[in-house]
Order: C-alpha cells, then sequence, then structure tokens
C-alpha cells in the first residue's frame, strides 16, 4: 500500500485547477494561498460576472457578462488576493481568441462581437467569396468579455 500523506495528498487546502481569477489577482499560486473564499468579491461585482469556481475560489464565467474593470472586487478583499501593485497595472493578461465555430468562417455574415467591443479591438477584414473574417487587435483588447456573451454561437473566449 502506498502511504499518500508522504505524497502531499492530504496536506494544507486542496489546489483547484486553474481558471479565470477575478482582475488584479496575484499569480494562481499567490490567489490560492491568499484568498479565504469569503465571497466578499462575488457580493460586489455589479455585473454579477464572480462566481465561486472549483476549490469555492472565485473565477470569472463571461456567459453572465461582461466585466467593466470597475475595482469593486478589488476594494473588498480584505485578505489582498486582488491587489492593484499600481495605478499603471492593467486587469489582467488575458484577451479575447475567436474559434474556428465563428459564423464568417462558416460563410455565415455575423458581425455582433465587433458591435458590443466597446473599444474596437474587433476588425472586419472583407474577403472575395465569403463573410468578413474577424479580427482581433490584441494591443486594444482588453479582455473584458463583452464580444463573448454577445456570440450567438459561443465561438470567443477569453484567455
Amino acid at each position: 500500500m502506498v502511504d499518500l500523506s508522504r505524497r502531499g495528498f492530504f496536506r494544507g487546502r486542496p489546489r483547484p485547477r486553474a481558471e479565470l481569477r477575478p482582475p488584479w489577482a496575484l499569480s494562481e499560486e499567490r490567489f490560492i494561498d491568499q484568498c479565504t473564499r469569503c465571497n466578499e468579491c462575488l457580493k460586489a461585482c455589479p455585473q454579477k460576472i464572480l462566481v465561486a469556481g472549483d476549490g469555492g475560489y472565485p473565477t470569472v464565467d463571461f456567459k453572465l457578462g461582461e466585466c467593466t474593470f470597475c475595482g469593486d472586487c478589488l476594494s473588498v478583499c480584505q485578505p489582498k488576493a486582488l491587489l492593484r501593485q499600481d495605478a499603471d497595472q492593467s486587469a489582467w493578461p488575458y484577451k479575447a481568441a475567436i474559434g474556428e465555430d465563428c459564423l464568417p468562417h462558416q460563410g455565415v455574415e455575423c458581425r455582433v462581437c465587433g458591435d458590443f467591443c466597446n473599444v474596437r479591438a474587433i476588425r472586419f477584414a472583407p474577403r472575395l467569396g465569403g463573410s468578413p473574417l474577424p479580427d482581433i487587435d490584441t494591443e486594444l483588447c482588453t479582455g473584458c468579455g463583452a464580444c463573448v456573451v454577445a456570440c450567438p454561437v459561443v465561438a470567443i473566449s477569453v484567455r
């Protein structure tokens, strides 16, 4: 029989799989160590996109809406698992990505994601013989998720 306690299976808190954390989250390992799972950030989010994920740790669910980066989650985080180092720090490094299920890739005209992108990071390049294809300018994209919730075929993810 294998002694599992020697392999760390029964020590400390369980380590959840990495998920999309709230804005200004510490690195995954530090976030898990700091976060007490008090759910104050979930309650504070006016968009209601923060939900309890794996292990009860907060995660972002863009199927529920977009992030406005208001900072309400940041301001209520007492254990400082969400922490803005300086005023110029971006909320996170995540960007939107469009998959092959995107309707224009299937020959169907659709520009819904571009209509919902407030920073105009999604542009549609014309092409001969087909619907214009979306292209994301990663320099402009904030990873807010507005395009995710708007996509009728769930072809966009933020990662």
